[in-house]
């Protein structure tokens, strides 16, 4: 009788396609690239209607008149700006927070501002304060007018200073022992190790700035995206010199324009290569911003050409109106 035999169990073929070892060849976030963005303001004229050091100077120090006088020392060449600015400070014999409340009741908030700053947080779009002011003064007036948290998302670049509990001694941490107190050679080397032209995600920022004065022109010349208050000294500067630029009366107008940027660097680049509006000179600030720095070589006290902390009426004399709102190619 034959044996019965039981045949091998077979195993049915596996045709499913092999998992590489390999990484994926494309990265799922880089496709869906969005471009960083940068913001760069100005303080005094620009974010506040008035000039924080006038309001003490004239309010507890050396007063208008002498102020007028100081000023045209520097115009002249008389004295240094550091000189001058020493004698102004030095002036001053009131406590902070007295020369603070001062400051509390005259000045003003552009109406739009905070709302403009929400958006940039909403946003993840960072916001930086360059100022010729005293830190400690524009710390406190945005932690009073903002709110500490909000506050607290905006970086300031600008002198620091001393002032003694009675307020009988006022002065100035010049960031650069120089007769301007800021050596701009000098910050140029010592951001000359973080160059770097793309953020750090690989993605070249667009980099906005926005002013009023003159003082404002060295930054200003650094930016992708100008934004000049209207009727103001910088807005006639930008025209005099063919130097494209976009006006505004309140952030509204920014937050609205920056829209409207964002939208159309999405759609002619998808957030790759250089920004659809890119200025070369740009670079300083992008090379910054990707070593999460705020550049320091505007941040200080300004030269001859920069004197709005100083001459708000002769360099940002409010005009309404008289001047043609334009981008001037």
């Amino acid at each position: 009788m034959p044996i019965a035999i039981t045949p091998p169990a077979i195993t049915p073929k596996d045709l499913s396609v092999p998992r590489t070892s390999y990484p994926p060849t494309q990265n799922v976030e880089a496709l869906n690239i969005k471009r960083k963005i940068i913001c760069f303001s100005d303080f005094d004229g620009t974010i506040f209607m008035q000039d924080t050091g006038h309001i003490l100077f004239d309010a507890h120090g050396c007063g208008s008149a002498r102020r007028e006088i100081l000023d045209e020392q520097i115009k002249t060449g008389e004295r240094s700006f550091r000189e001058v600015s020493e004698e102004m400070w030095g002036s001053l014999n009131v406590p902070f927070e007295d020369g603070f409340e001062v400051m509390e009741k005259t000045l003003e908030i552009d109406p739009d501002f905070q709302q403009f700053h929400k958006f940039c947080i909403e946003n993840e779009i960072p916001f930086n304060v360059i100022s010729a002011g005293l830190k400690p003064i524009l710390r406190k007036v945005l932690d009073a007018f903002l709110g500490e948290e909000e506050s607290s998302h905006i970086e300031i670049v600008a002198n620091d200073a001393n002032i003694t509990e009675d307020g009988s001694n006022w002065a100035p941490i010049w960031r650069h022992d120089t007769d301007l107190g800021h050596d701009k050679a000098l910050s140029i080397t010592e951001y000359r190790d973080q160059a770097k032209l793309a953020s750090d995600d690989g993605t070249i920022p667009l980099i906005v700035f926005i002013g009023d004065g003159v003082s404002d022109l060295p930054a200003a010349r650094e930016a992708d995206v100008l934004f000049a208050r209207k009727g103001l000294r910088l807005e006639e500067y930008c025209i005099e010199n063919k130097i494209a630029y976009i006006g505004f009366d309140t952030f509204a107008d920014i937050e609205r324009e920056v829209r409207a940027i964002m939208r159309e660097d999405e759609e002619k680049t998808k957030g790759r290569g250089v920004p659809a509006r890119f200025n070369p000179r740009a670079n300083m600030w992008r090379r910054v911003s990707s070593k999460n720095a705020v550049p320091r070589l505007v941040a200080a006290t300004p030269s001859k050409e920069e004197k709005m902390f100083l001459w708000p009426n002769a360099f940002s004399e409010y005009k309404p109106h008289t001047i043609t709102e334009a981008v001037v190619a």
